[in-house]
């Protein structure tokens, strides 16, 4: 790691629970140098996907093992369908059969599933052992990876199962965005761009004008993205880490795009893609309610288009959506928390809106 001039760090400040996020180009050497600085036993279980683990797996277990780790592989098939409790278990018994005791990691390689159902295991096994997130998708890297948040679905919905549980560190690789296909790298977009709608106008205006530098993947650009997006996130997770007041607003999107995914069984569009309908209906709500201008109304619209994320979902049957809606973790006494965008850089969190409304822009 030394001498690597682009490693910037970013800092979560959560009192015992603090943690540091590492982010640079073509890092994952330095690995197990920066796992040494921590206080975890010498045996890590490494979970990932057999795509990941192609493409990374090698790097990852010689940096651990030449740091002086001793190495476990829990592979979990690629998708969205084996974050459950199935693969928890299976985990489980790959952790108790190599003798991972409460000192030993458990390292997450990989994008939002992995990242999720790792940390879930790690919180539950024998009560809670170290966890490391290595997040190799946009997504991961910009949003999932970051806050505690982890969890297993349940046929009944996304993310029913789970906890928070904070990493003891999140060590992004910007380089690992180069073999990720299009659509996931986009996908991973719609998490910046929310960042730039619910917090930061200046942020906002330079994922527009920049946006052709992020497509071209150049290297300062990606790690500038990554690096706000997670100052943003940690800021937000700081004031409220277990999600009873101002952390709802980084569901700007999710309300609607959590509705779309699960009517449309997960088959159809990848969580970024839902998020940004998602976030596009929201924007034409917040307008409906003379919250938000035309004008950047339409500027937001803009730049998800030219993102190529998709802004609307097709014919979706509008009852059946709502009725999804109220299934939503947010939900509190039966009244569906939205967050509005009143402009760009300025998000409220209501539950004040009539049903009809909601009807009426779906």
């Amino acid at each position: 790691m030394e001498g690597n001039e682009s490693l910037e760090e970013v800092r979560v400040e959560l009192g015992e629970n603090s943690y540091s996020i590492i982010i640079g180009n073509d890092i994952l050497s330095g690995l197990g140098a920066a796992l040494k600085e921590l206080p975890i036993g010498e045996k890590i279980m490494v979970v990932t996907n057999p795509t990941v683990q192609e493409l990374y797996g090698d790097i990852t277990i010689r940096s651990l093992e030449n740091a002086g780790f001793q190495v476990v592989m829990g592979i979990v098939p690629d998708g969205e369908q084996y974050k459950s409790m199935a693969s928890a278990q299976a985990l489980y018994d790959t952790a108790f059969a190599a003798g991972l005791d409460r000192k030993s990691a458990v390292l997450a390689l990989g994008g939002g599933v992995i990242g999720d159902l790792a940390g879930f295991v790690a919180a539950t096994y024998m009560r809670g052992v170290p966890f490391v997130q290595v997040p190799t998708t946009l997504l991961a890297q910009v949003d999932s990876s970051v806050g505690g948040k982890v969890a297993v679905n349940h046929p009944k919905g996304k993310n029913i199962i789970g906890s928070f549980y904070q990493p003891k560190l999140v060590y992004a690789d910007i380089n690992t965005l180069r073999t990720l296909d299009e659509r996931q790298f986009r996908a991973g977009m719609a998490e910046v761009i929310k960042y730039g709608v619910i917090w930061d106008a200046g942020f906002f205006s330079y994922l527009e004008e920049n946006l052709h530098k992020i497509k071209g993947m150049q290297n300062e650009t990606l790690v500038k993205i990554v690096r706000r997006s997670c100052e943003i996130k940690a800021h937000v997770v700081e004031q409220d880490e277990k999600e009873s007041g101002i952390r709802a607003i980084l569901n700007y999107g999710h309300t609607f795009g959590h509705a779309i995914e699960a009517l449309t069984n997960y088959s159809v569009f990848v969580h970024g893609e839902a998020v940004a309908i998602g976030m596009v209906t929201a924007n034409r709500l917040a307008q409906r309610l003379g919250l938000l201008s035309q004008a950047d109304l339409d500027r937001i619209g803009l730049l998800i288009a030219k993102t190529g994320l998709p802004v609307d979902c097709g014919n979706i049957n509008k009852q059946a959506m709502l009725r999804k809606m109220y299934f939503d973790k947010k939900v509190q006494s039966g009244r569906i928390k939205y967050i509005l965008p009143e402009k760009i850089g300025r998000v409220r969190i209501t539950d004040a809106v009539d049903e009809s409304d909601v009807l009426a822009v779906l």
